[in-house]
C-alpha cells in the first residue's frame, strides 16, 4: 500500500476508481475519494456481483453462491495502478484481486481463474507469453436499439460504404478519435502496437505487444474502456460486439501464445529449430478441448453469428501453418518466436477467461500428450462447419468436460454456466423484428 500511497501523493490524486472485471469483462467496483481509499483496510463488495447477468438479472440456479451474499475483501494490485486520463480531476484507477475473509482467493473471480491456470504453468517451470489482437467497429450513436447500426461519418462527411481492408486513408478518416485513444493509452501505459483497418466498414484492429498473460488481460480490459471513452468524446460508439451488423464481418480477439522455460527459451521449438513435441501436444489439446471451452471464446448469443455467418471466422478446429482459414494458425516465424494463434475468440470475450481457457486447453494437451491432426494446407472453409452453433451447445459441452472444470475450478464453471444460461433464456424470450415481418401475417 505504501507504493500506492507514494504514487498518489506524487501525482496529487484526489479520486480513485477501484475496479474488478466481472464475467462479461466489464468494470465493477467503487469510486472513492483518495483519502478514504488510503484509509480503507480492504474495500468490500458482495461476492454475488459475479453472478449478475449482462441484463442485470440473476440465474435461477445460484446455489454456488452463499445465500447470505457475503462480502469479498478487495486488495489493490499495485502493478495495475494507472491514471484515468479522461477524468476532469487527477484520478487514479487500480484493479483489485478478490479474497474471502480467510485470505483465500475468490475462485469465481475472472482474475483468480487466470492466476490459477498460470500457477499450473509455473509449477512446470513454464511461462506463457501472449499477444492479443482485438477488433472493433466504430458506429453512429444508436439511441434506439430497434434500429440497425450504421457506420459513422468520417472527416470527409460521408460514411464508409465499401470494404477498406488495410486502408491508411480510411483510418485517417477518424484521426481525432485515434489520436485521443493513443494519448489515453500512453497515459495508462497500455502497450498498444499496430492499428489497422479491417474488412468491415469502420472496423479496426488493435494489436498488443506480447508479454505476461495477466498483464495483457489487464491491458485488454482497460483498452475496451479507453476506446469506448475516446469514441464517445467524438459522439461515436466503439463496439466490441462479435457481430454488430448483418452485412459486415464479425470482430475477433485472436490470442497468440507461446511458452518459455526458466532460461527464457521458447519450448515450442527444438534446438534444431523444428516444432517441438510439446508444441504439437499443445495444439492437440486445443483441438480436443476448444469446443468444450467455446463458451469462453464465444460467451454471448451474438457470438455465434460471427462464427456461423461472419467473414474470416473459423469453422473447425483444424490447424495449419500460415493458414488464416483455420481456427488454430501457426504463423511463419523464427524458431524463438514460434507460437500458435487461437482464432476462435470474439472481441466480446472476457480477456481473462479467454486467455485462461486457451492456456488450459493447451496445458491439457501437454499433460495428456495429445497428438494433433495433420496440418491443413487447403482452405478450411471447404470443410463442413464443425463448431458449436449456439451458446447453449457450448454450455452443455463445458458442463460435460471434467478436465476443464478441474483446471478452471468447478464452482467457477458452475457459476459461469448458470449466468450464461440465464442470459440465453432471457434472449430466447425476445420476439424479433424478423418474426414480426415474415410470420405475423404469413403463417
Amino acid at each position: 500500500m505504501e507504493r500506492i500511497r507514494a504514487w498518489m501523493k506524487e501525482h496529487k490524486i484526489t479520486e480513485v476508481e477501484c475496479l474488478i472485471p466481472d464475467f462479461t469483462g466489464n468494470a465493477r467496483g467503487k469510486i472513492l475519494p483518495a483519502d478514504k481509499f488510503l484509509k480503507e483496510r480492504g474495500m468490500r463488495l458482495p461476492e454475488s456481483i459475479f453472478v449478475q447477468t449482462v441484463t442485470g438479472d440473476w440465474p435461477d440456479d445460484d446455489d454456488m453462491i452463499d445465500p447470505i451474499e457475503k462480502d469479498m475483501v478487495l486488495v489493490p494490485d499495485p502493478n495495475t495502478l494507472r491514471f484515468v486520463p479522461w477524468a476532469g480531476e487527477p484520478t487514479g484507477q487500480v484493479i483489485h484481486d478478490c479474497y474471502d475473509t480467510a485470505d483465500n482467493p475468490v475462485d469465481i473471480s475472472p482474475r483468480a481463474v487466470l492466476r490459477k491456470v498460470l500457477g499450473l504453468y509455473q509449477d512446470k517451470g513454464w511461462t506463457p507469453v501472449v499477444a492479443p489482437e482485438v477488433e472493433f467497429f466504430l458506429v453512429k450513436t444508436n439511441e434506439d436499439w430497434d434500429y440497425p447500426l450504421e457506420p459513422p461519418i468520417g472527416r470527409n462527411g460521408r460514411p464508409e460504404t465499401a470494404r477498406q481492408s488495410f486502408s491508411i486513408d480510411a483510418v485517417n478518416e477518424f484521426d481525432p478519435i485515434f489520436e485521443e485513444m493513443y494519448d489515453f493509452c500512453d497515459a495508462q501505459g497500455l502497450e498498444v502496437d499496430t492499428l489497422v483497418h479491417e474488412q468491415g466498414a469502420a472496423q479496426m484492429e488493435i494489436n498488443f505487444l506480447h508479454g505476461d498473460a495477466l498483464e495483457l488481460a489487464d491491458q485488454v480490459f482497460l483498452f475496451k474502456r479507453t476506446m469506448r471513452e475516446a469514441a464517445l468524446r467524438h459522439k461515436v460508439y466503439a463496439t466490441f460486439m462479435a457481430k454488430p451488423m448483418e452485412e459486415e464481418p464479425g470482430s475477433s480477439m485472436h490470442i497468440h501464445q507461446s511458452l518459455v522455460d526458466q532460461a527464457g527459451n521458447n519450448i515450442f521449438s527444438t534446438e534444431q529449430g523444428e516444432m517441438s513435441e510439446l508444441f504439437l501436444n499443445y495444439i492437440g489439446g486445443m483441438q480436443k478441448y476448444s469446443r468444450n471451452a467455446m463458451a469462453f471464446f464465444a460467451p454471448n448469443v451474438n457470438s455465434y453469428r460471427r462464427l456461423q455467418f461472419g467473414d474470416s471466422a473459423p469453422t473447425s478446429v483444424a490447424w495449419g501453418v500460415d493458414n488464416r482459414t483455420v481456427g488454430l494458425r501457426v504463423p511463419e516465424s523464427p524458431a524463438n518466436a514460434r507460437r500458435v494463434e487461437n482464432r476462435f475468440g470474439g472481441a466480446d470475450a472476457n480477456p481473462y477467461l479467454a486467455i485462461a481457457a486457451s492456456l488450459a486447453c493447451g496445458y491439457l494437451g501437454m499433460i495428456e500428450q495429445l497428438n494433433p491432426t495433420d496440418p491443413l494446407t487447403t482452405s478450411a472453409y471447404d470443410q463442413p462447419f464443425a463448431l458449436n452453433r449456439t451458446l447453449e451447445d457450448s454450455l452443455i459441452a463445458l458442463e460435460e468436460c471434467q478436465p476443464l472444470a478441474e483446471i478452471l475450478g468447478e464452482r467457477f464453471v458452475k457459476a459461469f454456466v448458470a449466468v450464461k444460461r440465464k442470459e440465453y433464456e432471457t434472449y430466447s424470450k425476445v420476439i424479433s423484428s424478423w418474426e414480426r415481418e415474415y410470420l405475423l401475417l404469413n403463417v
